[in-house]
């Protein structure tokens, strides 16, 4: 079991939870209790989906983050546009100086290029990684703030299970759902009074 939970993607374990938990409840539904029982269960069991992606993009407090974060790497990505225009100047001279300068001085500027470019590389690594650990920073963050405020509307309207739907950004877990299951509206809406 070790071994293939290993080799399986992290969203293959999360479908095929939720498969299981699908299976189990249809067990459930259809299993051999009395029929107020049954009736009882089937008619307190609802369903609804919810795209956290689109709460994060739609929401007020969302929209400041991402906007933050964008701000955040704009200001990155200027810093390695002017950096690779030096290069690029620098690449420049080095081909205008290629046999009029003496070997020993073009040596040096071959190597000041090398370690200039080394060290856009590496700066470019750094934010790379950086922007990937900030954004799941935040995406943690936001995940809880988004959790709680769909666990008020669900208790609210009475689902005992929410779903994320998913989106074309990430994993689309749910392929159809009936009209007025997806809450995604309401939970923005309280989102935005709880987080202004």
């Amino acid at each position: 079991m070790r071994r293939m939970k290993q080799s399986m993607p992290q969203w293959h374990w999360t479908l095929l939870g939720i498969v299981m938990l699908f299976g189990l409840l249809g067990g459930l539904m259809g299993s051999p209790l009395t029929s107020e029982a049954a009736k009882a269960a089937k008619d307190s069991f609802r369903v609804a989906v919810v795209d956290p992606q689109q709460v994060m993009e739609k929401s007020k407090a969302g929209s400041r983050e991402l906007a933050t974060l964008n701000e955040h790497f704009k200001a990155r990505e200027n810093v390695l546009k002017s950096d690779q225009k030096e290069l690029e100047r620098l690449q420049e001279e080095l081909k205008a100086a290629d046999g009029k300068l003496p070997e020993k001085e073009l040596k040096k500027k071959q190597e000041f290029f090398a370690r200039k470019y080394q060290d856009f590389q590496k700066r470019g690594q750094e934010f790379q990684t950086e922007m990937v650990e900030k954004q799941r920073e935040i995406g943690q963050e936001f995940q809880k703030k988004i959790e709680a405020v769909i666990s008020v509307v669900a208790k609210r309207h009475g689902f005992s299970l929410v779903v994320d739907k998913g989106s074309e950004k990430t994993i689309k877990i749910i392929l159809y759902n009936r009209k007025g299951l997806n809450i995604t509206g309401e939970v923005i809406k309280e989102f935005d009074r709880r987080y202004k």
